[in-house]
């Protein structure tokens, strides 16, 4: 099947590019023709930059260039934030035009929140109604559309995939820190919505349980708009009472470097206030890293219930005794790690989400001359 893909991609630094990557690879290894056309700056093989977000044009440029490969179907990795201001509206006549050219739409969306704003529900009932088909990540996506949406008979759940890999050997000593020491680890973009700085609040009260605890902080700001954040939060690690015991990296981290980073942590605190997914959520259950989630969000909260692989924390107090006893139970941190890496390989392994895809795909893809056979050599 030749498949045209509509994203950001790597080295562009974006969760939904380093999913685009990895899903166009699976794609790939199951005998497709892939060509994404993405945002300036993504690069690779097949890979066709073509727009800017912020770009008044954008729906004419990514069409022209996609119309020049001649798909079979066109998926679109949607997030507000990938389409131009406000919320991604130049995605709406991007949409009209392939609709109005007869090649399939396939549509997944990445932001789908229990709760929406007026704007966000407009572009997405547009899409929605448009799209040959939707893909969301969670059963509560799907649900929350139908409730908040209405009707629509094309949306499909597939879950967030994750990739088969071993952990990097001595990756504690790699980053310069002691073997024997405790992890707990903050990774990914820095914003408000993440709750990073709560972990830091209470990193005092889990230092002073387990002596040999260390908090490595590994994260970056992606947007000027978050820049405020981060200073807040690294004010207030240098204000922490054992400031001694953090940890902060610097640098790129591209994926070789960020799953050596991943591999040291004993438990991944993830005490979001809010989110629809999460991209390091999947490198943790890849990694087998056990996480501490908190309950505001649903999503996360969900995976740790069917991948058995975390806690899930209430509050404040809940996050430090989860997090203590994770550390201090050896037995069932290797539990919980076994059982991430099992939930991976028989459920959202990308060989498997691939198939996935491609079936949603054959949903919608009329083929031509009845038992026609796709050629790819």
């Amino acid at each position: 099947m030749r498949i045209g893909m509509v994203s950001t991609y790597p080295p562009i630094e974006c969760g939904i590019a380093t999913y685009t990557e990895y899903l166009v690879k699976a794609l790939r290894n199951a005998n497709n023709e892939v060509f994404v056309v993405s945002q300036f700056g993504g690069e690779g093989e097949r890979i066709y930059p073509a727009f800017h977000a912020d770009d008044p044009d954008l729906a004419d440029s990514i069409f022209r260039m996609m119309s020049q490969f001649t798909p079979d179907v066109v998926h679109i990795q949607h997030e507000y934030g990938l389409f131009g201001k406000p919320k991604g509206v130049n995605v709406i006549p991007l949409v009209y035009k392939f609709k109005l050219a007869k090649i399939p739409i396939v549509i997944t969306l990445h932001t789908v929140y229990e709760s929406f704003s007026q704007e966000e529900k407009i572009i997405l009932e547009a899409l929605i109604r448009t799209a040959d088909a939707v893909i969301v990540h969670e059963e509560y996506q799907r649900e929350v559309i139908l409730d908040k949406i209405g009707f629509f008979n094309g949306i499909r759940v597939i879950p967030h995939g994750a990739r088969e890999i071993e952990s990097v050997a001595k990756a504690k000593e790699k980053i310069g820190l002691d073997g024997d020491e405790k992890v707990i680890l903050l990774c990914g973009y820095f914003r408000s919505t993440k709750g990073l700085d709560r972990v830091v609040r209470i990193f005092p009260l889990i230092a002073e349980k387990v002596k040999d605890a260390v908090l490595v902080v590994a994260g970056k700001t992606r947007q000027q708009e978050y820049s405020e954040y981060r200073e807040e939060f690294f004010r207030l690690v240098d204000s922490s009472p054992v400031l001694d015991r953090i940890r902060v990296l610097r640098g790129q981290f591209p994926q070789k470097t960020f799953d050596t980073i991943l591999s040291a942590a004993d438990v991944v605190p993830m005490p979001y206030r809010k989110g629809s997914q999460s991209g390091i959520m999947a490198h943790c259950l890849a990694l087998g890293r056990p996480m501490v989630v908190s309950s505001e969000v649903k999503a996360l909260r969900e995976m740790i219930a069917r991948a058995k692989c975390g806690l899930v924390a209430n509050n404040d107090d809940e996050f430090v005794s989860h997090i203590v006893r994770i550390l201090n139970d050896n037995d069932f941190r290797k539990e919980l790690s076994r059982n991430a890496v099992d939930y991976v390989r028989k459920n959202i392994s990308w060989q498997i989400i691939a198939k996935e895809t491609v079936d949603v795909y054959r949903e919608v893809v009329v083929v031509p001359y009845g038992e026609a056979k796709y050629i790819n050599l």
